[in-house]
């Protein structure tokens, strides 16, 4: 019977035609290792088949099967892709933890918490935990005094605030007058038949009599 090794559920099969290589991805971060690239052993053989049967013809059509039938099992499941999986999997094992509280493997680095034996998503480390709720409170009480000031007690909210000068095209920043070129920034679009003031700029017909503003 051949021999069964461990193996994680985090891992990318990175092989190609020449060889192998594996790349272990932590299940909370992830940050990843990935494996030496290992060659074939047995892709020299593979070549050398397809030279042969390119040389003879038609006579060599056997020997390139053979050849693809090669690269098919590496592509698959074979011993030798066994062997470099369990050698990809005692190259990593340092360096990450299953957690027996989710199941998931973890980098040891960064997401394990080693005084509980478990990862930090089943486990948090304290320190972090206060750091984030102080930061937290901080944020939470600067808005809450933020709310104790009048942020807008010199501001003109009763006019219709302008961007940009309808004069010089110049950006502005409030007020009641252009800083560029002192055109007043209150918009005016008054009715010439009942000389209603507070039509909404930009309408075709006033608000006050119906008459056309144009």
């Amino acid at each position: 019977m051949p021999d069964q090794f461990a193996f994680t559920d985090n891992v990318r099969d990175l092989s190609n035609q020449n060889g192998y290589q594996f790349e272990f991805v932590c299940e909370r971060c992830g940050n990843g290792h990935r494996s030496p690239f290992v060659r074939d052993k047995m892709d020299m053989g593979r070549n050398l088949l397809r030279s042969v049967g390119d040389l003879i013809g038609g006579n060599g059509y056997k020997l390139t099967q053979i050849a693809n039938q090669m690269d098919w099992n590496r592509g698959t499941n074979s011993a030798a892709k066994d062997r470099a999986m369990k050698d990809a999997v005692e190259k990593v094992r340092d360096e990450f933890r299953q957690c027996r509280g989710c199941g998931n493997w973890m980098c040891a680095q960064v997401c394990w918490n080693e005084q509980i034996g478990q990862c930090l998503s089943c486990s948090p480390s304290v320190v972090e935990e206060i750091s984030r709720a102080q930061a937290a409170s901080q944020v939470r009480q600067i808005k809450e005094k933020a709310d104790t000031v009048d942020w807008v007690e010199d501001l003109d909210i009763s006019t219709r605030a302008l961007v940009t000068c309808p004069a010089c095209q110049g950006k502005v920043e409030g007020g009641r007058f252009c800083s560029t070129c002192g055109t007043s920034l209150i918009v005016v679009t008054s009715c010439r038949s009942c000389g209603f003031e507070k039509n909404t700029p930009g309408a075709a017909f006033c608000s006050e009599c119906g008459h056309t503003l144009n």
